[in-house]
């Protein structure tokens, strides 16, 4: 096999891997988006004496249930008040539901791409610094690392995307859409 067949397997492979990669970072968003819509028994719904699971329980969205409240009320570090402030809000169960929800399927279908990759920074980051500091490492933990692996994938795969609706989607919106 000549260098240049290899290099072509190569690259394909690793475009490939990219998109695995785009997909799986976009389920980690949807997932909890469904979990606290219905209460699949992750984070919601799930007793914690028995690990029973009641789907649609008092604490899933479509129930009523303030999805925010738990996580953002036991916010820690320098911005903890502002966070705990933030929990008392039922408008931030829909921007939180809305942001999952977006990022995940802007991640997983390879559409919004460009929109995911500054967006899912934005929300990590919130996240990161509702509850410092982490557990295992004084600065960096897995909110970091996607928050620099999510836009660097989605913007170089974006035009050599392997698995994903994104050709389609940028013949639609145009290739110098911000929807891309």
């Amino acid at each position: 096999m000549d260098s240049m067949a290899t290099g072509a397997t190569r690259s394909r492979a690793g475009w490939v891997l990219l998109s695995i990669t785009r997909i799986a970072l976009g389920f980690y968003f949807f997932w909890p988006f469904l979990d606290k819509l219905i209460g699949l028994g992750f984070s919601t719904c799930k007793d914690a004496e028995t690990g029973d699971v009641t789907v649609m329980c008092e604490r899933a969205w479509l129930s009523g249930g303030h999805v925010t409240e738990g996580y953002l009320g036991s916010a820690t570090g320098p911005f903890a008040d502002f966070y705990m402030g933030l929990a008392e809000h039922r408008w931030t169960d829909w921007v939180f539901m809305i942001g999952l929800l977006g990022i995940g399927l802007a991640l997983m279908l390879g559409i919004g791409t460009k929109v995911a990759a500054w967006t899912a920074p934005l929300m990590l980051l919130m996240m990161y610094t509702s509850h410092l500091w982490p557990t295992t490492n004084p600065f960096l933990d897995d909110h970091i690392i996607m928050a620099l692996a999510i836009p660097a994938i989605a913007l170089v795969e974006l035009e050599h995307q392997s698995i994903g609706l994104g050709r389609w989607w940028r013949r639609l919106v145009g290739e110098d859409s911000w929807l891309v």
